[in-house]
């Protein structure tokens, strides 16, 4: 699309994923791993690459290093002459602090997005699963006479209640008000049953975009947040309209997870490996793109009936071998070791883990490098688990190494 080459993404991750702990205490959360193969962050560049969107600014901030080179290495070969994904951590360059909010990051690197000449600026997150064309948002921005379009999506009051910003529209879809998170949200203009919640995707007419930065920088009680402060303040100012969300995915109902708690996390990744999920993973007309470390071919071993390997509705990568042992409802990543009369169930197993003998796994997440000892169990009496490890509100127990391994690849 045309239009698209007159544009600037703003793509911000570097949020501290505090609700996504345990996984968040070594790498950003765009760097945690989704579907075995992809990171997080790989949804979105998908769908800017998907859209035709080649000019990218990343903002990172927190241990970044893993999220870093994953972007360097799987990512910039992709981009043509003067096409770029260029990574930003915080410079300081009008300000003395780290970000402080997501418009205070995009404010702190006005001179990076003003050096390149572009009509629209559009502000992504990093940390959701959805796919969408934003080609189709700029044209109806365009269309509109819009200075500002946000990103909605139809949702279930109950559902969106206390989660999602909400925003309320008119019958044309020009923006009438903003809430953050409110108990009774107000209901939809075209679907009484419905709400219209915030996806988090903004565009900004670009010169409009950092004067209101720099006016909302300079105000002490903001929180310099987009939805919470931005939207509010330049409703009766500007042109602000809603894009209704349109679903890339075609496959069943409105696909668009935020994957911020473990359960959360657990919740989307379970649906891959269900017989027909909802976020399809093989559509070759949105395909999904990242960078994948070379690995020899996944492999099972032992044809005995009482010590075999075997994957059931499972999706297995590169690298890994089921050595008499059974996965079943699981992904295991790159350089999974599950040894023999092992029972893997309903779990998310990373890469260059190792499942000790007769061990047995369910609905856990077993982060990188873990080795668990022969006759491990987990998630079986999850009083028990709580005293050594992470156990959710739903009861996912999560396993992480215990030391720190910042600088060590993933």
């Amino acid at each position: 699309m045309p239009l698209m080459g007159d544009v600037i993404g703003i793509l911000l991750a570097g949020g501290q994923g505090e609700r996504l702990w345990p996984l968040t205490r070594d790498r950003a959360k765009p760097a945690v791993p989704f579907g075995g193969v992809y990171r997080i962050i790989d949804v979105t560049l998908s769908n800017c690459i998907n859209s035709d969107l080649r000019r990218i600014f990343v903002l990172t901030q927190y241990k970044a290093l893993s999220l870093n080179r994953h972007i360097r290495i799987g990512w910039s070969s992709l981009m043509g002459l003067g096409d770029f994904i260029e990574i930003l951590p915080p410079q300081m360059r009008v300000s003395t602090s780290w970000y402080l909010g997501t418009a205070d990051a995009v404010y702190q690197n006005i001179y990076s997005i003003g050096s390149e000449r572009s009509t629209y600026a559009i502000v992504l997150s990093g940390d959701h699963i959805y796919k969408m064309n934003y080609g189709k948002m700029l044209q109806q921005h365009v269309d509109s006479g819009a200075h500002i379009t946000v990103a909605t999506i139809e949702a279930d009051p109950a559902e969106a209640a206390g989660r999602f910003g909400i925003i309320e529209t008119d019958a044309r879809w020009r923006v009438l008000g903003f809430e953050e998170k409110p108990a009774k949200p107000k209901r939809a203009a075209h679907r009484a049953e419905k709400v219209n919640a915030s996806m988090g995707v903004y565009i900004f007419n670009t010169q409009l975009l950092i004067p209101i930065l720099i006016s909302d920088a300079e105000d002490p009680e903001s929180t310099h947040d987009f939805g919470r402060d931005i939207l509010p303040r330049i409703l009766s100012k500007y042109r602000v309209f809603a894009y209704n969300f349109e679903d890339e995915n075609r496959n069943g109902p409105l696909y668009w997870r935020d994957v911020g708690t473990i359960d959360a996390y657990y919740e989307a990744n379970m649906d891959l490996v269900s017989v027909t999920p909802i976020f399809n993973l093989y559509d070759k007309g949105w395909p999904l793109r990242t960078w994948q470390q070379q690995y020899p071919p996944a492999k099972t071993v032992f044809a005995d009936p009482d010590r075999m390997g075997v994957a059931l509705d499972s999706i297995v990568c590169a690298g890994s071998i089921i050595s008499g042992g059974r996965v079943k409802r699981s992904i295991l990543g790159y350089d999974v070791r599950v040894n023999s009369f092992c029972e893997v169930e309903n779990s998310i197993i990373f890469n260059h883990v190792n499942v000790g003998r007769h061990s047995r796994v369910r609905n856990a997440i077993i982060d990188r490098h873990v080795v668990l000892p022969e006759h491990t169990e987990i998630g079986y009496e999850l009083e028990a688990d709580r005293s050594r490890y992470h156990v959710s509100e739903k009861g996912t127990v999560t396993v992480v190494r215990e030391e720190s391994m910042l600088e060590e690849p993933e």
